[in-house]
């Protein structure tokens, strides 16, 4: 069957000169006749997907999708890094904050159970002081109140020595029982008063009166058959001294 030239392609035309010509215009020739090869795929063309997009649109090759997934990891690494920080920063400032306290009011806490323990000893010092203030001035009140009373009852005794009497009185009643011989042993000057004013009381009694010098004026000894009362001045003022725990001597100054 014959071909028509015009359905002849360059694959299908023969010539001749196809066999061993090798003349650098029948190859010149021969390469512009030869179909160019396709080109190497860089990317999957978007119209090849049937997504309408415009032409030369190419989508990401694996190794751009791969830079790109690298750079989205470093990326969120990098913001959660940061993140971390912050948010460790945060914590450990209110960790921090919390123990700060804690140990801040332990030792305010300590500090005034300190304070409020010396403010104890000083009020219990205090109070010894006082204590002792009040004692020390007791004392010394009681010791100017014998010594005024042993002046005014030195000076009573001279002013008025009939008191004698009294003092005799009270030494005789003291006695639980009269036995014989009752003796009163008075001071010269003090026997003569107290025959005078109160002869008729000794008589009754059964009283001898005995002059002693040694004895002082403003006392007496009174000795019985079983008893002894002495009612010297000396000796009743350190009987009232010794009960009150003084120490005012009668013939001290």
């Amino acid at each position: 069957m014959a071909i028509s030239k015009e359905q002849q392609s360059a694959y299908q035309r023969w010539e001749m000169a196809s066999f061993g010509d090798e003349r650098p215009s029948t190859l010149a020739r021969r390469a512009a006749e030869q179909p160019s090869p396709p080109p190497a795929p860089a990317g999957v063309s978007l119209n090849s997907l049937g997504l309408g997009l415009p032409p030369n649109v190419m989508l990401p090759s694996v190794e751009e999708l791969e830079a790109m997934r690298e750079a989205a990891r470093q990326e969120g690494f990098a913001q959660g890094l940061d993140e971390g920080r912050t948010q460790g920063h945060a914590e450990g400032h209110a960790e921090g904050h919390a123990e700060g306290f804690a140990a801040g009011g332990a030792e305010g806490e300590q500090a005034a159970m300190q304070e409020l323990e010396q403010l104890r000893t000083v009020a219990a010092s205090f109070g010894n002081a006082v204590a002792q203030a009040d004692e020390t001035i007791a004392k010394d009140v009681l010791d100017l109140a014998l010594r005024l009373a042993r002046g005014m009852v030195r000076t009573g005794l001279d002013v008025r020595p009939e008191l004698i009497m009294s003092v005799v009185r009270d030494a005789i009643n003291q006695l639980p029982i009269l036995q014989q011989p009752a003796l009163l042993m008075l001071n010269p000057q003090d026997a003569e008063l107290v025959r005078h004013g109160m002869a008729e009381e000794l008589a009754t009694g059964g009283w001898r009166i005995v002059e002693n010098g040694s004895i002082a004026r403003g006392g007496c000894r009174v000795e019985t058959a079983s008893n002894q009362i002495d009612a010297q001045v000396e000796a009743r003022w350190q009987r009232l001294t010794h009960a009150l725990a003084a120490n005012v001597d009668w013939l001290s100054p």
